[in-house]
């Protein structure tokens, strides 16, 4: 009698899992394409077309937050300008790699390294580097990037 009893509540839990795996694999296939917009945004052939393909994981209220640096973006038309002027750049190669993924509940975390060579279109020389960065990357209900703090090394 008593299994009777416990065999709705374990098909209960089963399912409830179930549910939040397929909620985690959307979200991280959904962090991975952003991640890979990210790159794309900086490729010798990068054009408006991947800066809009970027911004359009945001929000329209959204915060991009670089901790470092202590500087904060809350407009898609100032974002879309920064990353518009950056188009100018000569870029020799820009590579974005995923170190890890951690995944919450509409939270990602994730480390990656970027391996560039730019002559930016302001500066008179080639600037070569290989950096890490942890991003923090909260999602609203419809999967839109509201949050987004860089943690730079």
């Amino acid at each position: 009698m008593l299994s009777k009893a416990i065999i709705p509540f374990i098909m209960l839990f089963t399912l409830s899992i179930s549910a939040q795996e397929v909620v985690s694999q959307k979200l991280l296939k959904k962090t991975e394409s952003f991640i890979n917009a990210y790159s794309a945004k900086q490729q010798t052939n990068s054009n408006s077309k991947d800066v809009d393909r970027f911004l359009s994981f945001f929000a329209d209220d959204f915060v991009d937050e670089h901790v470092k640096y202590n500087v904060t973006i809350t407009s898609k038309k100032e974002f879309r300008k920064g990353m518009i002027d950056k188009l100018q750049n000569k870029v020799y190669y820009h590579k974005v790699s995923i170190d890890d993924i951690m995944l919450g509940k509409n939270v990602a975390f994730v480390k990656v390294t970027i391996k560039a060579k730019v002559k930016p279109f302001h500066m008179d020389r080639i600037v070569e580097h290989t950096s890490s960065q942890i991003m923090s990357i909260e999602y609203d209900e419809k999967g839109l990037i509201t949050h987004l703090r860089r943690h730079h090394n």
